[in-house]
């Protein structure tokens, strides 16, 4: 009889180690990064404003065509996604999850203090699933 109780007595303290080994797995599981894999999307507009190259005069503005847009998931450092933008100068970035994003494209510098573009940034957060998010329209110039 002792030997009986001694064994249920082991099992549980091995059924107990072995639960409170994998709680910690389960719950660190569950959480999930910003990125690919949710139902949620981010969509805008990129605005393009044609100047000089002095960038005194504005010759035209328009709803820039296959203008390249980044996504970059939480605190990447790379960007993590990248379309490019439609006909009328829309984009989206689908299937995404809860989270902050950052969505940017590039433009040339319009105080011309470097020959190199620089970008414009917009930062999005993705607060439940299934969202659609609308980023404030994006203003590069050309």
């Amino acid at each position: 009889m002792k030997l009986r109780e001694m064994k249920k007595h082991q099992s549980r303290i091995f059924f107990t180690s072995l639960l409170l080994l994998f709680i910690p797995v389960l719950f660190t599981s569950c959480t999930k990064e910003p990125g690919p894999g949710g139902n949620s999307a981010i969509y805008g507009k990129v605005l393009v404003k044609d100047y000089n190259t002095g960038f005194t005069i504005l010759n035209e503005q328009y709803y820039g065509q296959d203008v390249d847009v980044f996504l970059i998931y939480g605190d990447d450092r790379s960007y993590s996604e990248h379309v490019r933008t439609s006909y009328d100068g829309s984009f989206e970035f689908k299937y995404l999850r809860t989270g902050d994003y950052h969505v940017y494209c590039y433009s040339e510098d319009s105080s011309m203090q470097t020959q190199a573009l620089i970008p414009v940034i917009r930062d999005v957060t993705i607060s439940k699933k299934n969202q659609d998010v609308e980023v404030e329209e994006i203003v590069v110039f050309k």
